[in-house]
């Protein structure tokens, strides 16, 4: 895992300092995030099965791309750089909403943050980094919620926060 750092954040995303990404999450310490959810123009949403290897929630189905920005780092800059990295894609992205949650992950880490959420189109599939995502699949919203409903320990625990909210924005 690199020594990359994550940004300290208040409840208003303002910057309070900055942390290794790992003793973030060992402390449980809100930083900035962001999750990206593509979807393709039959709306469907891509989902990436995270790599087997990553320290924590590998193997487990997410949202598109999700990560963290970089110190002096726009979002937006950070979630378009890491969408190409991790999936091999370029498109353009716009903010839908953001949320702040707290939930313990495996091998006693705690995720802490301040979660921006961006949207996309695209219709081609991905180039996955083996490095990030061991899979992919394009699911329909209706057929996904009910496999979270069903098979709830299949995905993160920031996708299943994240597509509630998504599912919810997209019902209005």
């Amino acid at each position: 895992m690199s020594k990359e750092n994550v940004i300290l954040v208040d409840e208003k995303d303002n910057q309070v300092g900055l942390i290794p990404k790992l003793e973030a999450h060992q402390k449980g310490l809100l930083h900035r995030a962001f999750s990206i959810f593509i979807f393709n123009s039959d709306y469907k949403l891509l989902l990436q099965k995270r790599a087997s290897s990553k320290y924590h929630s590998g193997g487990l189905w997410t949202n598109t791309c999700c990560s963290h920005p970089r110190d002096g780092e726009d979002t937006i800059d950070a979630a378009n750089r890491r969408l190409y990295e991790e999936m091999g894609i370029k498109t353009s992205l716009r903010k839908v909403f953001d949320f702040i949650y707290k939930a313990d992950l495996d091998n006693n880490l705690t995720e802490n943050e301040f979660d921006h959420v961006f949207y996309g189109v695209y219709n081609d599939d991905p180039v996955l980094n083996i490095e990030e995502a061991d899979d992919f699949k394009w699911i329909d919203m209706e057929t996904l919620k009910n496999d979270i409903d069903n098979n709830a320990n299949q995905y993160t625990v920031w996708f299943k926060i994240a597509f509630d909210y998504f599912y919810n924005y997209l019902k209005k």
